[in-house]
């Protein structure tokens, strides 16, 4: 009986006595070329905050050339005539301005989106595409924070190295991407220009004759590809961070040291 609560005592003594160990492991560039890195991407997500911003507040996402159909048909004006009812317009998320002609001269007026002209759209859309560069500037201003971070410490978690640059830079991109993917389905599949050029016109109509993705348009396709490119300069560095290994030890414990 004593033998085996003593052989039972050993037993629970081995168990007990383990102990967990922790190393660190460091697997890490030099600190200049880090530093140089991280800097780097650092500065291309201060970019990509920089597009979207110009991109949110400017007027130039679609330009557009516009034909007073029917001051063209009272006239029933020939080829050669057809300048004189021809004009433009030019519009972003919030404001624009429109150039109309109708025979009598050229008459300019500004395009508010909002509150009221928004009504005539496809307003959920519209809201939706200035949602997704909101979030997008947001994220990228979330990846220029963690670039900043890694370029001055070596962080010991991996969503506050290598894996967090590409999350957020990845989150970031494809909200750009979703936000231009909804401007083109608002212009293209819902006329949106169509709408604008014809808001508060009772008498005239107009009708659209060529019309393309102006500057903001671009910047905002440009601060998408700028994230793509900050995750490849990442992951072409192949830069590995501290990683952490736990490890079990068994302690030598004799049966002398359980008479203590």
């Amino acid at each position: 009986m004593n033998f085996e609560a003593s052989e039972f005592g050993w037993k629970l003594a081995r168990k007990d006595s383990q102990k967990r160990v922790v190393e660190v492991t460091f697997d890490v560039m030099p600190n200049h070329l880090k530093k140089t890195l991280f800097s780097i991407a650092a500065i291309v997500s201060f970019v990509s905050v920089i597009l979207l911003t110009v991109a949110l507040g400017t007027t130039r996402w679609v330009t557009a050339s516009i034909l007073c159909k029917t001051g063209a048909d009272i006239v029933n004006a020939t080829d050669p005539e057809m300048a004189k009812f021809m004009g433009h317009l030019y519009y972003g998320l919030f404001q624009g301005r429109k150039v109309r002609h109708c025979g009598l001269g050229g008459r300019c007026s500004k395009i508010t989106i909002f509150p009221q002209l928004v009504k005539t759209l496809n307003a959920a859309v519209h809201v939706l595409v200035i949602f997704f560069i909101c979030l997008a500037i947001a994220f990228a201003l979330v990846s220029l924070g963690f670039c900043i971070y890694n370029a001055v410490k070596i962080p010991y978690q991996a969503i506050k190295g290598s894996m967090g640059i590409y999350l957020w830079n990845s989150i970031a991109s494809l909200c750009g991407l979703f936000a231009i993917v909804c401007f083109i389905a608002a212009v293209k599949l819902h006329e949106h220009t169509e709408r604008i050029a014809n808001f508060h016109e009772h008498v005239f109509k107009f009708i659209i004759l060529q019309e393309y993705f102006d500057t903001s348009f671009w910047l905002c396709v440009a601060s998408a590809v700028v994230h793509i490119a900050n995750m490849l300069v990442v992951s072409i560095s192949g830069v590995r961070f501290p990683t952490l290994k736990t490890k079990t030890k068994e302690a030598n414990v004799t049966p002398e040291d359980l008479m203590y």
